[in-house]
C-alpha cells in the first residue's frame, strides 16, 4: 500500500486478523481502522424499549455518527440497553461521541412521547450516566504485546 509516497506495509499479524469486510479508512494524514463496542444502559435499568423505539434509535445514533465522520456498524438492543459498534477516526475521542450519541438520542426519543418510557422515566433522562466501551478490532492483544517484544531495539 502507497501511503503519501512511502511503501507501507501492515505486519503480518495484523493482517491476519482482520476480516474481508474489514476496510482500512485514510484521513488526510493517517491510515486507520478504529473500533468501539458501546453499551449504554436506560436509567434505572428500566424495561422501556420497544422494536419502534430501537428503530428510531439506530436512525438517530446512524446520523450522529455521520456527524463525526464515524460509522454506525452494528445497533441492537433489548428492554433495558443498547449495543453500538462503530468505527471511528482518530480525530473524535469516544467520550465526546459518547456525550453526544445519548444527549441527542435522548432529546429525540423523549419528545416522541413514548407511552412505555413516559410511564416508566421521569424528568428529562433516557439513559443512565455509565457507558460501557470497549476498543475492538485487529488483533489480540497477545499477538500485539509479542510484535512490539520481537522489535529490534537499537543499542
Amino acid at each position: 500500500m502507497h501511503w503519501q509516497g512511502l511503501e507501507y506495509d501492515f505486519p503480518t499479524f495484523y493482517t491476519w486478523s482482520m476480516k474481508k469486510e474489514t476496510e482500512i479508512r485514510h484521513g488526510r494524514h493517517c491510515v486507520f481502522n478504529m473500533h468501539v463496542h458501546l453499551v449504554f444502559v436506560t436509567k434505572y435499568r428500566r424495561d422501556v424499549f420497544t422494536k419502534a423505539i430501537l428503530d428510531d434509535l439506530n436512525l438517530i445514533f446512524e446520523s450522529v455518527c455521520n456527524d463525526f465522520e464515524a460509522k454506525l456498524v452494528e445497533f441492537d438492543g433489548e428492554d433495558d440497553h443498547v449495543h453500538l459498534l462503530i468505527e471511528y477516526p482518530p480525530k473524535v475521542a469516544v467520550s465526546t461521541l459518547v456525550n453526544s450519541l445519548k444527549g441527542v438520542s435522548s432529546r429525540m426519543i423523549r419528545k416522541k412521547n413514548y407511552p412505555s418510557i413516559r410511564k416508566k422515566l421521569w424528568g428529562n433522562q433516557l439513559w443512565s450516566p455509565s457507558y460501557f466501551a470497549g476498543s475492538c478490532g485487529g488483533a489480540p492483544i497477545s499477538i500485539i504485546r509479542q510484535y512490539i517484544e520481537r522489535q529490534q531495539t537499537p543499542d
